[in-house]
């Protein structure tokens, strides 16, 4: 089934989370991404999280759709099969995206020499050229600082790398960027970014830099309240925890209506001589709101606030475990179109994603899993770098490249 990216092929040299994530995001829009790989596998092929068998969920989560080929990179014909691989011909073909060290043989120059419109897009750990993680970045610049509850004094990461997800969609528009310039001028393009500047820009868009150097407060711990408005986690009858948000308008009036507490939110205002329609005073009031706020929901079970909210059209959430998130909520089930379900060697069988968008033109694409180590290494040396059987039967002889899959072929006769 064609995707938007149709007939765009684009080499992949990866390891961690943004730029596996960009290659997949390409191969489900339907371009062809071919991952090449060490003959042991990449450095995330046994990353956590893992199956039961001990197959990596990470990896298989990362590199859906895409094709594998297994290569000896020591090997001066191992390196020339990737250049080739890279830099073959073909008006949608000579796109390389990476994250690893592209010095000698694999940068930019030298790659350029077999391919003058060449396009790269290589991210860096910072501008320096200073490996990075977005468990390095994260405290460098402050937000774990801001992270965690109030009165807490340690630095609090997150679970969830934002920085690499952000970086990996960026390097997807750089290709795509830069692949259009090449379609209008003809020319290569050399494109670099690093996850530093990408955690780096973002503060900047969100006015935390400007929040940092202007004013006098710094912007403290905050826990589950929502900076600059009004939204607070609430314990329930039954034990449950909700989520509820009130930080437009009609958010609020929403949960003031509901909740039955108008009186008490006047009250309020004319104690403290504030205005709560303003989004910042809610804010600055957010403690005495909340203990306003605090029986009506000590009153009521999970399950009885729940409908009343939708009802109302609020804008709130239970908080669930990861177990309970996916065995209850649809939306992460073959129920939402997003989501097939998948049975996969050694994995198990359970819903994976496909691409989030769709697009009105073209059916959706449903999910194809991740390769084996060097499932496709026959046919990207035959397709892509141009061997014959026999060349291709040699090269798996010599143990240049490998195909977990299948330890060698025979030659042809």
């Amino acid at each position: 089934m064609a995707g938007i990216l149709d007939g765009l092929r684009v080499v992949e040299n990866s390891a961690f989370v943004a730029v596996p994530l960009a290659g997949m995001t390409l191969a489900q829009m339907g371009a062809d991404v071919i991952r090449f790989d060490r003959l042991e596998g990449g450095l995330d092929a046994g990353r956590w999280p893992l199956a039961p068998s001990g197959r990596s969920l990470f990896w298989a989560g990362l590199n859906k759709g895409k094709r594998s080929i297994a290569v000896d990179m020591t090997h001066p014909e191992g390196r020339d099969l990737v250049t080739r691989t890279i830099t073959a011909p073909g008006e949608d073909a000579g796109v390389f995206l990476t994250n690893l060290a592209v010095r000698g043989w694999l940068d930019y120059e030298t790659l350029g020499q077999h391919r003058n419109d060449l396009i790269m897009v290589s991210l860096l750990g910072d501008r320096h050229g200073r490996p990075q993680v977005d468990y390095t970045v994260n405290p460098a610049l402050g937000i774990p600082d801001i992270t965690g509850p109030e009165g807490n004094d340690g630095p609090i990461a997150s679970a969830l790398p934002a920085w690499d997800l952000i970086a990996g969609h960026l390097c997807v528009s750089s290709v795509l960027a830069a692949e259009r310039h090449r379609l209008r001028k003809g020319t290569g393009q050399d494109v670099t970014l690093s996850l530093k500047d990408v955690a780096a820009a973002t503060l900047g868009h969100l006015g935390m830099i400007g929040d940092a150097l202007l004013n006098e407060t710094p912007r403290g711990k905050s826990g589950n309240a929502l900076y600059g408005a009004y939204g607070q986690d609430f314990l329930c009858a039954d034990g449950r925890r909700v989520m509820v948000i009130g930080l437009t308008s009609r958010q609020w009036s929403g949960l003031v209506k509901t909740t039955e507490t108008g009186a008490k939110m006047a009250a309020l205002e004319r104690r403290t001589g504030r205005d709560l329609s303003d989004e910042g005073v809610r804010w600055e009031l957010r403690k005495e709101i909340t203990e306003v706020l605090k029986p009506w929901f000590a009153a009521r079970p999970a399950g009885v606030i729940g409908p009343m909210f939708d009802e109302a059209k609020l804008t709130w959430s239970e908080f669930r475990t990861m177990k309970e998130a996916v065995t209850q909520d649809l939306d992460l089930s073959p129920a939402n179109p997003l989501f097939a379900e998948l049975a996969q060697k050694d994995l198990g069988s359970f819903p994976v994603p496909g691409h989030a968008a769709s697009f009105s033109a073209l059916d959706r694409t449903p999910p194809r899993e991740a390769p084996i180590l060097g499932a496709h290494t026959e046919e990207i040396l035959s397709e892509v770098a141009g061997l014959d059987d026999t060349e291709i039967a040699n090269l798996f002889d010599r143990g240049i490249v490998a195909n977990k899959a299948r330890k060698a072929i025979k030659p042809a006769a």
